[in-house]
């Protein structure tokens, strides 16, 4: 089982450095809301359009043009809150976030500063050594995306993309509890997990659907706890945001790449200046993109074009009883209802599709037995491959029932290897490739004798040395298996030659 209590890990040392330092790190997740429409607008949100074709007039900034709420977007809010076991208010607003650039062309992003529509929720976060620490969400509110600048066109110019302006968003604000480059990886790997089971954004971080802002401070031990004890910011350093972070190994190298800078500047003497940095990937290294705005540099107001946003506690509880079951509460059912291991139930509550794949094999057979072969044989086959599961050339009945024919003592666990590979190449059934490919192990104890007997008369110095130590009978397995191609009953070669070598 699981150490659900949060302990504060200890202090990272940083190679060079003369203290030892910990980490402290925030992080606000942008996600990409999962719906066929933008935030304001009837634009579509589909991905790879041609340039500037999903754009409304209200996205463009046209003027007159008002914003009209797509109520999609704000169910997709309260179910991810819900799923986060987060506040909903039943009011919120929505404020402009004023700002200048290309690609914004209202000049404005709407977006909610003071009144969120979701508040306090937390996400379990599993770490490798079997721990899981909390890590707690300050918020979530919606927003809108802005553009695309394209610099790599013409060396003289560059170029606006609309079609991602207005497009809806849901950035997830954490409190500053996470503490370590891996942390911060599992952190943004297990709320893409929890939004792919919502169904309420669909992860794709290489297209910019989820993407994370990274806020990163080193103190010297003792300070989180300080922080911890009256909630005061200033224990915890000065912090730097790294901005746009679409790959968790990219965000766990400009981590460390980050604190290490921090490091070297206060052993120094020197100050850390708050600002905006970006991780440059090919030079292994941060580098400053802005000072660190405030709230108030972006002369945030109320969207006169927006009354609050007010929802039923009738129309949440609808929401909230139709919440599939989330990945915690499948992993627990899994260990519970089939006798899983831990990590194996993490590993086939990763995915929905693997989990239901894997949950439609179970229940034509043993629990056990079909999570060793979806993980090891299947996986592994996929991955070779690089197939996703909905894309496996073996159904789900088809290993229920190789397995089936295992457990039946139809085939060996050797045999069943070769039959997988069978029907995972060409598609056949496993019964029909037992059948018609002669596979069947061999039962008769008759037969099986008569093969043992022949390989220990053939054998007369083995059989000594097997007197002696009698680890060496395993030899007269293998021989036993390869004379009658594998396809004698495992259990009964070992009690038969465990017999005659008692008794030569």
């Amino acid at each position: 089982m699981l150490d659900l209590t949060y302990e504060t890990p200890k202090a990272k040392t940083i190679a060079g450095a003369k203290h030892d330092w910990e980490l402290v790190i925030g992080m606000e997740v942008h996600a990409q809301v999962a719906t066929r429409a933008k935030l304001f607008s009837g634009a579509s949100t589909q991905f790879g359009a041609e340039p500037n074709s999903n754009v409304a007039f209200v996205d463009a900034g046209m003027p007159g043009m008002l914003p009209v709420i797509n109520e999609a977007c704000v169910a997709q809010a309260v179910r991810t809150g819900l799923g986060l076991k987060a506040q909903i208010h039943l009011t919120s607003a929505f404020d402009r976030k004023n700002y200048f650039y290309p690609d914004l062309p209202q000049g404005y992003q709407i977006s909610q500063l003071y009144h969120p529509i979701v508040g306090e929720g937390e996400v379990l976060v599993e770490m490798g050594d079997g721990t899981a620490r909390t890590v707690r969400i300050e918020r979530i509110h919606l927003e809108q995306d802005a553009g695309k600048s394209i610099h790599d066109m013409d060396p003289a110019l560059s170029f606006v993309d609309l079609n991602r302006t207005g497009v809806a968003l849901m950035e997830i604000v954490s409190r500053p509890d996470i503490r370590g480059p891996e942390e911060a990886a599992a952190y943004l790997l297990k709320l893409r997990q929890i939004m792919l089971y919502l169904g309420t954004c669909d992860g794709n971080m290489q297209n910019g659907n989820l993407r994370a802002d990274v806020n990163v401070s080193v103190c010297l031990p003792g300070a989180y706890e300080r922080y911890q004890e009256t909630q005061d910011f200033s224990h915890l350093g000065t912090r730097c945001e790294i901005k746009n972070m679409n790959s968790t190994r990219f965000i766990q190298q400009a981590i460390e790449v980050e604190a290490r800078r921090q490091i070297a500047i206060l052993e120094a003497g020197g100050e850390i200046v708050q600002e905006t940095r970006l991780y440059d990937v090919e030079k292994g290294e941060t580098r400053s993109m802005r000072s660190k705005e405030e709230a108030h540099d972006y002369r945030y107001f109320p969207d006169p074009d927006l009354l609050p946003l007010e929802i039923e506690q009738a129309w949440v509880d609808h929401i909230a009883a139709n919440l599939p079951e989330l990945p915690d509460a499948k992993k627990a059912r899994f260990m519970g209802d089939f006798g899983l291991a831990d990590y194996d139930a993490s590993v086939l509550t990763a995915d929905l599709a693997a989990a239901a794949y894997f949950e439609a094999v179970a229940a034509k057979t043993n629990g056990k037995l079909a999570a060793n072969w979806v993980i090891n044989e299947l996986f592994g086959r996929l991955k070779k491959d690089e197939r996703s599961i909905a894309d496996s050339p073996v159904s789900p009945d088809q290993l229920a029932s190789l397995i089936a024919l295992i457990e039946a003592d139809t085939i060996s666990g050797k045999i069943a290897k070769d039959v997988f590979e069978i029907s995972y190449t060409t598609g056949r059934s496993p019964e029909e490739i037992v059948e018609t490919e002669g596979l069947k192990q061999v039962t008769d104890t008759g037969e099986i004798e008569a093969a043992v007997d022949e390989i220990i008369a053939a054998n007369p110095e083995q059989v000594e040395k097997a007197k002696q130590n009698p680890k060496l009978a395993g030899w007269f397995v293998g021989q036993v298996m390869k004379a009658t191609g594998g396809k004698a009953n495992p259990k009964a070669v070992n009690e038969l030659v465990a017999q005659k070598l008692a008794n030569s």
